[in-house]
């Protein structure tokens, strides 16, 4: 099982998740460029300009460990990473295990993504001009759950210890990416996790993924916020074991 974070996070971020499954699987935790212990001097502007640059990374990564037939665990934009590496190399992964995915922010038509295109403009730009600022500020609303603020703070220390300038051009790659026509090629089995109040990713989003990929399954948790891995383990953990089954 390869688990990959979202934006702003590192592996640490599934310390709750990943030794529920270590019993029967080997665990791969990584960290994304730019995050947590990861080395910066890796990180080349033009390759993360869009997804593709972190799939590949995925790939690289999953081929080197020897996987195959594995299991693909991405919470938030890593779940579409996870999308788009399958697609490269689909004999690494037979399951994908979408956590508050979302193939596109930004409402299009009939499509709601969950921001207008000026917010999400409104976004990138506080980012640009105040990460520090813009993570203490959006950390809390995107983990919600008001009455524990350990969660808010943990994620605005995850933040603050994410390379701001990676950072923002990170936020770029996600909050102006579309993968929607991405979703509809997938054959392996996928599980969609969606929270029952998101701002990030409303439930509209988790059941237009569900909905648009071949073969899916949608548990909405009754956890609220971004990072059910973080405010709902024990939550998350079941909806991933009755998934795998007994494997």
């Amino acid at each position: 099982m390869v688990f990959a974070h979202g934006f702003g996070c590192d592996q640490n971020m599934w310390r709750y998740v990943a030794p529920a499954f270590e019993d029967r699987f080997r665990t791969v935790l990584f960290d994304h460029v730019g995050a947590g212990a990861s080395d910066l001097s890796a990180y080349e502007p033009t390759k993360y300009e869009t997804l593709a640059g972190y799939a590949d990374d995925v790939v690289e990564l999953a081929t080197a460990m020897g996987v195959k037939g594995g299991i693909f665990v991405g919470h938030s934009v890593s779940a579409m990473i996870g999308v788009l590496a399958w697609k490269k190399a689909p004999e690494l992964f037979d399951r994908l295990v979408l956590i508050c995915p979302s193939p596109r922010y930004v409402d299009d038509g009939d499509y709601v993504g969950g921001f207008t295109q000026a917010q999400i403009e409104e976004l990138i730009d506080f980012l640009d001009s105040n990460y520090l600022g813009w993570s203490q500020a959006m950390a809390p609303a995107i983990m919600g759950n008001a009455e524990r603020p350990e969660f808010g703070q943990e994620l605005t220390n995850s933040f603050c210890r994410t390379d701001p300038e990676i950072a923002k051009r990170f936020a770029r790659a996600t909050f102006l990416s579309d993968n929607r026509a991405d979703l509809v090629d997938v054959t392996a089995r996928c599980l969609v996790i969606q929270c029952s109040d998101d701002i990030v990713a409303p439930r509209e989003v988790g059941e237009y993924v569900h909905r648009t990929l071949r073969h899916s399954e949608l548990v909405v948790l009754n956890a609220s916020g971004h990072c059910p891995n973080l405010s709902a383990p024990e939550e998350t953990v079941a909806a991933i074991k009755a998934f795998v089954g007994d494997d």
